[in-house]
């Protein structure tokens, strides 16, 4: 055999490898427990599935955490990163289990905000941040419509929920939980 012939047989194994692992990698992201039946844990970063009807203390707590109401509909939204749409998430996929944010979130620069409740009502502000604090209203507003205080556009990466008015004042009362 040539040299040439033998490059080309290892080139064609280790493509093929490759391309097994590839397959086989999709298959388990694809086949892997759907992330709305997941929930964070502390601060980890590890995940616990949950199964879909145990361990939220409230449907505002499900909705924080999977991306779910208790009805089993799954919050729709408009924007946010490509990923949520690929795999779903929720709102600790980005600001952490303790509302915290301050991490940025995978394929993105953008730094999501603390989003406890006192935080948010809070005259003071994280440096750069420069409008009036939220109130309940402004949160829900936020949530829905991606518009800070002031009316100024948030960031893109902060998707915009579609969901009942009854989820939304579940999901604040929730926030509001955030120590």
């Amino acid at each position: 055999m040539s040299s040439g012939f033998k490059w080309f047989i290892v080139i064609g194994v280790a493509v093929l490898v490759g391309l097994v692992l590839v397959v086989i990698y999709g298959s388990l992201v694809y086949l892997a427990p759907n992330a709305n039946a997941s929930r964070w844990q502390g601060g980890s970063g590890m995940m616990q599935d949950q199964g879909w009807a145990g361990g939220y203390s409230s449907n505002g707590e499900r909705i924080y955490f999977t991306g779910t109401s208790d009805s089993g509909r799954t919050i729709t939204f408009r924007g946010g990163p490509m990923w949520l749409y690929m795999h779903g998430g929720s709102c600790a996929s980005c600001h952490g289990a303790d509302g915290r944010g301050g991490s940025p979130v995978m394929m993105g620069t953008a730094i999501p905000s603390d989003i406890r409740y006192e935080h948010l009502i809070a005259e003071e502000h994280d440096e750069g941040e420069e409008h009036p604090p939220y109130d309940d209203e402004l949160i829900k507003r936020a949530i829905t419509e991606g518009l800070n205080p002031a009316r100024e556009p948030l960031d893109l990466t902060m998707p915009r929920s579609d969901m009942s008015k009854e989820d939304l004042n579940d999901l604040l009362d929730f926030l509001k939980t955030l120590q």
